[in-house]
């Protein structure tokens, strides 16, 4: 990859793979929690920037290919590197199935034909994943300054529905519609594992550290930087979508941003609000499938992936990698829509929540290993790196137990399904290397 990306265009990454479509459709699958959720915005953030602490250590250690693959790998070997880069593999497919339905449903906004029926809305969001990876195809220079330009276009309207939302609302609508505002455990580690899908993504900066600048000084500064910048973001305008919209209307809605909008500014508002989340939306799938070629890519040059996975086009772009993953993210979308646009999203967001958490805690545990090892070759223990990867894997496994058994379920067999492959492809290395 060529090495055009500095701290702001890392920033841009941070900010476009994590402001996407969990603000802007999030807020109504949390509506049964009530003000409750306003709270879970707030520990997750907290919890988010602990886990961006950690992968800032990891990266400044040594800014590898492929992230929590990477670290994995470095203090655990090559099983445990691959089922994290696969698993994290699958999160990211998950994520831009997600994104393409996010987009289908403000699309609606503009065209309603395009929601009227689940067919609709699969066709558009298949066509969505295909334009975008061609896109991505084109280059780094091209794909990061995309990044960068829409993640500054989407930050300010957010304010200002923001503030917006804070200057009308008299009243803070706090109604539960369903049992679920109470505050048990289950209900708080299931709201914060929703919540998190909101936040995961920060990580994958660490993942094209080939085609960054001083990647070991950009890369912590970037995740901590872009992380703070989206908690604030989220938790301003959360409050305010909940303190405009009713929880019963704010349940069933498929633009909620859009729908404050339109409270705060009238019909013109909703369409011009649709217009940035759709940009938001768009960047958003825009990094996930620039980076989603980045992990077979780096699992393939270490044997641990079939060898054409390597292949790089005209401009340096993993191609293989990038179509393959394109194909497998289409299935996941048509595969869903029998629940519909929300029953969908919902699926997906948690199934890729719950492949993202894995590596969260096995890159926390691998900063531990790590930093035992340095410990035992006689260097002085930072104890303040000692307590951020501790609560970032406290904070990592508390949210994972809200993903469900379904969930989980599904998720175990989604990752467990590349144990085959692995088996298959180093046997067929060690046969090539006979």
């Amino acid at each position: 990859m060529e090495k055009v990306m500095g701290f702001w265009r890392c920033w841009g990454l941070v900010i476009g793979i994590v402001i996407g479509n969990g603000i802007f459709m999030v807020p109504a699958v949390l509506a049964p929690f009530g003000k409750m959720s306003l709270v879970g915005w707030v520990i997750a953030g907290v919890g988010t920037i602990f886990v961006a602490l950690m992968f800032g250590l990891l990266a400044k250690r040594n800014a590898l290919i492929g992230g929590p693959y990477a670290y994995t790998r470095a203090a655990f070997g090559d099983l445990a590197g691959f089922l994290i880069g696969w698993g994290y593999w699958i999160a990211i497919l998950t994520a831009i199935a997600a994104g393409s339905l996010a987009i289908t449903g403000y699309l609606g906004v503009f065209f309603p034909v395009v929601t009227e029926t689940p067919l609709n809305s699969a066709i558009v969001s298949l066509s969505l994943i295909w334009l975008v990876t061609g896109f991505n195809l084109t280059g780094v220079k091209a794909t990061s300054t995309f990044l960068l330009v829409t993640s500054l276009i989407k930050i300010l309207p957010l304010f200002i529905i923001a503030g917006g939302g804070l200057f009308i609302s008299g009243t803070f609508s706090t109604e539960v519609i369903v049992p679920k505002g109470e505050a048990t455990f289950q209900n708080i580690s299931e709201m914060i594992m929703i919540i998190m899908w909101a936040y995961i993504g920060a990580e994958a900066v660490t993942l094209p550290s080939d085609g960054m600048i001083s990647p070991q000084k950009n890369i912590p500064k970037a995740l901590i930087a872009g992380t703070i910048s989206v908690m604030i973001v989220y938790v301003l305008v959360s409050y305010s979508v909940m303190a405009l919209i009713p929880m019963d209307v704010l349940a069933v809605s498929t633009s909620p941003i859009a729908d404050a909008a339109s409270i705060i500014f009238g019909p013109w508002g909703a369409r011009l609000i649709a217009i940035v989340a759709l940009i938001s939306i768009i960047s958003n799938l825009n990094a996930n499938i620039f980076i989603v070629g980045v992990m077979p890519q780096a699992m393939s040059q270490d044997k641990n992936f079939p060898e054409y996975f390597t292949n790089l086009n005209d401009h340096g772009v993993p191609k293989v990698a990038i179509v393959f993953s394109g194909v497998l993210a289409s299935l996941l979308v048509a595969m869903n829509f029998s629940d519909g646009l929300i029953g969908a999203f919902k699926t997906l967001i948690l199934l890729s929540t719950l492949a993202t958490l894995l590596p969260y805690i096995a890159s926390s545990l691998a900063e531990l290993v790590l930093q035992k090892k340095e410990y035992s070759e006689h260097k002085k223990r930072k104890w303040s790196s000692f307590l951020i990867a501790v609560i970032a894997l406290i904070f990592s496994v508390f949210a994972l137990i809200g993903s469900g058994l379904m969930i989980a379920l599904q998720g175990t067999i989604l990752i467990a399904a590349g144990l085959p492959f692995y088996f298959w492809v180093k046997r067929k290395a060690r046969k090539i290397d006979q």
